[in-house]
């Protein structure tokens, strides 16, 4: 049921982006769309699992700089460097948890920032995808089995994505991944002691959280047509996937989608009507207002409230 309604829900915004004849609106969709899937995929192990990720930036990157390569080789469809995208960091991110979840809490989350550092250094020192001088990439002027622009194709193959990644948490939030990966957040050892494969059902969800922030990086290339290091190992990609849940709930799926959705539309508004370079200090703002005033999220403090009238 809930996989027909997601279908809806976007083929319905689909159906709506036919009235709109301003790319802007397309480009802005595109950002807040792509943040829906970030903050979805960080929620699946910062969240679920409770290990918090600082390395979201590098998951991103390398889906971009994956469909830079794949472009550059033979120039495939994008649906095929998207795929190749979510591959390399689902991969990547598997090795990372092998190496890392052993780690616990700020332990964890230094470990992850310095593997953004790592890929990030490897990256300027390549010079096939351009290293420090970055890289062009040609999009394409018509999009495939669509009459529209290339932009608002870039858009419905985000709305998907957002969809996919959607459907894939709330799949995990209600099945046995998603009770064992809670019960890691919830007292670790005691999971251990009560027979939790506790390092498998980690690894799971450090895979699937690399994969889908791949996937949302490989169209970056294409949307931006540049590709350098300091636009996709960008600080404002780490610090939104983190604050994006945070400020909707991270117990439930819906709590990063709304989220996203408030935190990216506040910041491409005051990228229109004040400056791009306060979008991290209205997220800092937001964050802590709602770290003190509702400390678990937009979705608990309504929860809460409901609590509160039954009672």
């Amino acid at each position: 049921m809930f996989w027909l309604v997601a279908a809806a829900v976007v083929a319905a915004i689909f159906g709506l982006t036919r009235f709109v004849t301003n790319d802007y609106f397309f480009f802005a969709g595109y950002v807040v769309l792509q943040y829906v899937v970030m903050a979805t995929a960080w929620n699946i192990l910062g969240g679920y699992t409770g290990y918090v990720n600082f390395g979201s930036a590098a998951f991103y990157a390398l889906g971009a700089y994956s469909a830079v390569v794949m472009h550059l080789l033979f120039a495939p469809p994008l649906i095929v460097s998207i795929l190749a995208g979510g591959l390399v960091s689902g991969l990547v991110g598997l090795g990372m948890g092998y190496l890392t979840l052993r780690l616990r809490g700020v332990f964890f989350a230094i470990a992850t920032l310095a593997l953004a550092i790592v890929l990030e250094t490897l990256i300027v020192n390549w010079n096939y995808v351009g290293g420090s001088r970055g890289v062009y990439v040609i999009r394409p002027s018509q999009a495939p089995f669509f009459h529209g622009g290339y932009i608002q194709y870039l858009f419905l193959v985000m709305l998907i994505l957002a969809g996919l990644a959607v459907c894939v948490a709330r799949t995990i939030e209600h099945s046995k991944l998603g009770y064992g990966l809670a019960t890691i957040r919830d007292d670790e050892l005691a999971a251990e002691a009560a027979g939790v494969p506790t390092l498998r059902l980690k690894l799971i969800a450090t895979m699937l959280s690399g994969g889908l922030m791949g996937m949302a990086g490989a169209p970056f290339p294409y949307y931006i047509t540049y590709l350098d290091p300091s636009s996709s190992f960008n600080l404002s990609l780490a610090v939104n996937s983190i604050a994006m849940p945070l400020v909707g709930g991270t117990a439930s799926w819906i709590g990063p989608v709304v989220g996203a959705v408030l935190l990216a539309t506040v910041q491409q508004v005051a990228t229109v009507t004040i400056s791009s370079a306060l979008n991290l200090l209205f997220v800092g703002v937001i964050m802590v207002t709602f770290v003190m005033i509702a400390p678990n999220g937009i979705i608990g403090w309504f929860g809460r409230g409901k609590k509160r009238r039954r009672g």
